[in-house]
């Protein structure tokens, strides 16, 4: 199937006809691709779990247009949701609040919570709009692309992950590059579940709260395993000094000019010697995040076998950032 263009009404009610009708479609949103399903249909649903290879107890972020469309699957907006989304709907947030008894059990994870949010990307707004006048209350879409893997911000980045089988819609490069942040307000107080690209600042003056720190308590939230986002290389976090260290004691000359490739530098203070692979990353968190996932993939592409990262600042606002190479980096 080829990749159907974002841009046209044509196309965006093909993948709503798709979709209403318990299909998988993927789709642009401002921070990553998602892999699509209608979030009221069990079976549309497992069939996400499946493609990705993802347990079914992992639970999947349902995609709304808007708040009427949210209390649909919630059994109540709590007053500190409300507030966030006001604040930040549509956008990079999503919202764990009680979920509606007998809706989206299995996009939940069979749990009493559901992750919620409304995309900003145009795409993903006329996609969710075509498919709730055929009746669709809001999609189910973890990340497209193989469970644990790195995420998609591109639409040939989809067709890499799952070949022409899949109908992608095509929006261009995801504009923020990471996922959203997940609060979880089930329980009285904002909890910050996964840093995305909203600052914590923000959050909290919207909230009217401070932030509190996951919990054993904590609903199961996307991309909050220990491991997650990796590259098929070994990706190694590494200071400023010890990356420098190291590159000086490898021997890069004695290595056969084959084996140097192996090798890839992903790094803001370091310049790569010119026998390895290298990227520089931007000093921008905002730069970083939105070429962070391309860069991996890249480095994927060519073939290296280990990636040593130079560790973002201890900056908050790479907290994003530092949180998906944290991830990317666990055994």
């Amino acid at each position: 199937m080829p990749l159907l263009d974002g841009r046209s009404p044509a196309s965006i009610a093909d993948a709503a006809r798709r979709l209403a009708a318990g299909e998988l479609v993927a789709f642009p949103t401002e921070t990553v691709y998602g892999l699509g399903a209608r979030a009221d249909d069990d079976a549309a649903v497992a069939a996400v779990f499946a493609a990705k290879g993802r347990p079914a107890g992992h639970p999947l972020i349902v995609h709304v247009a808007d708040v009427a469309s949210a209390r649909h699957f919630a059994d109540a907006l709590p007053s500190l949701a409300e507030r966030l989304i006001e604040a930040f709907w549509p956008g990079p947030l999503t919202v764990i609040v009680p979920r509606r008894a007998g809706v989206a059990g299995a996009a939940a994870g069979a749990q009493s919570s559901i992750g919620l949010r409304s995309p900003a990307h145009p795409v993903a707004r006329a996609l969710l709009a075509a498919t709730a006048a055929l009746g669709v209350p809001g999609l189910a879409a973890p990340s497209a692309n193989r469970f644990g893997r790195i995420s998609p911000t591109r639409a040939s980045h989809v067709v890499a992950e799952f070949g022409d089988a899949l109908v992608v819609l095509d929006g261009g490069d995801c504009e923020i590059g990471i996922e959203s942040s997940i609060v979880d307000c089930s329980r009285g107080v904002p909890v910050l579940l996964r840093p995305g690209m909203l600052s914590r600042e923000r959050i909290e003056a919207a909230a009217g709260a401070v932030l509190q720190a996951a919990d054993a308590h904590a609903p199961r939230a996307s991309g909050t395993l220990a491991s997650h986002y990796a590259p098929r290389a070994r990706l190694r976090l590494m200071s400023g000094a010890a990356l420098r260290s190291a590159l000086d004691v490898l021997p890069l000359d004695a290595l056969p000019r084959r084996a140097a490739p192996t090798l890839a530098v992903y790094s803001r203070s370091v310049e790569p010697p010119a026998a390895l692979t290298g990227r520089r990353m931007p000093d921008d968190p905002a730069a970083a995040a939105h070429q962070l996932f391309s860069v991996l993939r890249a480095f994927d592409d060519e073939g290296v076998q280990l990636i040593w990262v130079e560790e973002p600042p201890a900056d908050p606002a790479w907290d994003g950032v530092r949180d998906r190479l944290q991830r990317a980096a666990a055994p």
